[in-house]
């Protein structure tokens, strides 16, 4: 351990126990008050505080909903505004906003829209840039793409011209929310809600409560997003149409992370083996919505289902038996090792969790620089090493941390 252990020191960079500390000082609570409030134990909210433990996902929705703040304010996102690891992307997020704006007016481009096939063309583009986690670039050329797609949808009032406008939405939903612009993820979805209604597609609205209990997950109403999942579930027959089978298992995978967070272990694992026999009927089907309902996406979710409830040593084991295949997407593949460093910490392995977490940033760096849990085990990982290996010091400075 280095010598800064007992100060709970990560780099220069505030780490989020301690701005849990401040804004709960600010809120005039104590530590044991907090935990009252949060429904945690005062020891652990210490531990957080004073950097002995990563502050996980979990704990940081419901400190913030106990402190009545955005999830993002904690975590300090959006990350990047002050050095030049995110000027590029961060500049984008006000087209985006502008785009959102429009809703049922159609803007004025200067200049007719491209076709719809164009633009179809375009957002499988768009897609694949998503998957891989170039935010970058995925923000640059998304505006443009809703905008002209508000036209078309606007002025024609075509079911495919909404069905293409609600994808664009649902990315940039995935986007502004992995950026921490939650405000920005809500209008999203509600304009998505929007497109999903007009499109001809009975599945999109369930699509649209997907990226809405993700939301709900981030800012600690899980038992809402639970209802809402539970409520989705149960308006979906298997049987109408062969993309059933990927919609319904995508909402039990959520729904069991959702009751993990919630606590309700045994809710938790039945939503995950009802997706686990879905993934299984599904593996040899076209995936139309791109939901990744595959056996490994399941198993993944097994393992974050056993960290969300606690069992760090349950999650460790079941991922030891794990071999991601390469069509998984690069976003899904990264996200399951940022989760499994995490994991790892939290068990004292800091060795294991730093190769984790160097193996999230090959896989999808951009997606690992701005990923808050994957920012937060990086600074924890400073404090198990008494002199700094070569590769976490070089990712600490890759991360401007």
């Amino acid at each position: 351990m280095n010598e800064n252990w007992d100060s709970g020191y990560y780099g220069t960079e505030e780490h989020t126990g301690q701005r849990i500390a401040r804004w709960r000082k600010l809120r005039g609570l104590t530590q044991s008050g907090l935990a009252i409030r949060a429904h945690l134990s005062r020891s652990l909210v210490a531990q957080v505080e004073t950097g002995h433990k990563p502050a996980t996902p979990s704990m940081v929705a419901a400190v913030a909903k106990a402190l009545s703040l955005d999830v993002a304010k904690l975590h300090g996102q959006p990350f990047g505004e002050a050095d030049r690891s995110g000027n590029a992307v961060h500049a984008a997020i006000p087209a985006i906003r502008r785009a959102f704006s429009y809703a049922d007016v159609a803007p004025d481009l200067g200049m007719p829209p491209r076709s719809l096939k164009e633009l179809s063309s375009e957002l499988v583009r768009l897609q694949k840039l998503q998957g891989a986690a170039f935010h970058q670039e995925l923000a640059l050329r998304l505006p443009a793409v809703i905008e002209e797609l508000t036209v078309h949808a606007v002025g024609s009032g075509k079911p495919r011209a909404w069905r293409l406008l609600n994808r664009a939405d649902a990315v940039a939903v995935s986007l502004a929310r992995r950026l921490g612009y939650n405000d920005l993820a809500q209008v999203g979805i509600e304009r998505a809600a929007d497109a999903a209604r007009r499109a001809d597609d009975p599945y999109l609205p369930h699509l649209v409560m997907l990226s809405r209990a993700l939301l709900l997950l981030t800012t600690g109403e899980w038992d809402l997003a639970l209802v809402l999942m539970q409520r989705s579930v149960g308006q979906v027959d298997e049987d109408e149409r062969p993309e059933s089978t990927s919609v319904l298992g995508a909402l039990h995978l959520r729904a069991a992370v959702a009751a993990a967070r919630a606590g309700r272990g045994a809710e938790a694992w039945e939503h995950h083996g009802v997706a686990a026999d879905a993934a299984r009927r599904n593996k040899d089907k076209k995936d139309v919505y791109a939901l990744q309902v595959m056996p490994a996406n399941a198993a993944i979710h097994g393992c974050a289902v056993a960290a969300e409830l606690g069992d760090v040593d349950e999650a460790i084991r079941l991922d030891e038996r794990l071999s991601l295949p390469m069509t998984m997407l690069a976003e899904r593949r990264a996200h399951h090792e940022i989760d499994m460093s995490r994991a790892l910490v939290w068990a004292g392995n800091a060795n294991q969790s730093l190769t984790r977490v160097l193996r999230a940033e090959k896989i999808a760096p951009q997606m690992t620089y701005f990923h808050p849990t994957a920012r937060e085990t990086v600074k924890a990982l400073d404090r198990y090493y008494r002199v700094i290996p070569e590769p976490l010091r070089a990712l600490q400075e890759r991360m401007f941390l």
